[in-house]
């Protein structure tokens, strides 16, 4: 089941036109860890906790797509990273993955507890700062 969600994640990926953002959002269950070493391109050196098998997984679609995880950029505390608790554990299971080009937009994510959202999980959120062109050309002006 594991491999065919990050196989069912990868054609939606693939379908998405290159000139598009790509922001992913969820629950990949991927335990990323603190370490970084070898994925730091891909991977800030802000995790929590151990790593995991699907981090093979989830390694494997950022590689291939050139996307960066964001929930793993920015410092913060503990308890604003974790984002699931276990009866034996606390995890950092969800995740914000978004397009290599576009990851200087990301300008926070960390988990925002409390939120009432019916779930056991954390709430994740990101703030971001696009700078958009405009959709119409000054040579040739089009309706919207």
């Amino acid at each position: 089941m594991k491999d065919n969600f990050y196989l069912s994640l990868q054609a939606e990926i693939e379908q998405v036109p290159s000139q598009n953002l790509i922001i992913t959002i969820g629950d990949l269950n991927a335990k990323n860890g603190a370490d970084d070493s070898g994925s730091d391109r891909m991977m800030g050196g802000n995790g929590f906790s151990i790593i995991n098998k699907n981090r093979e997984r989830i390694e494997e679609v950022y590689t291939s797509n050139d996307l960066v995880t964001g929930s793993t950029l920015f410092p913060h505390r503990e308890i604003h990273k974790i984002t699931w608790c276990s009866p034996n554990a606390v995890n950092q299971i969800n995740h914000l993955l978004i397009d290599g080009k576009w990851w200087s937009s990301l300008q926070d994510v960390k988990v925002r507890r409390g939120a009432d959202i019916d779930s056991d999980h954390h709430l994740v959120t990101a703030c971001l700062k696009l700078k958009l062109k405009s959709a119409v050309s000054s040579q040739n002006p089009q309706p919207f």
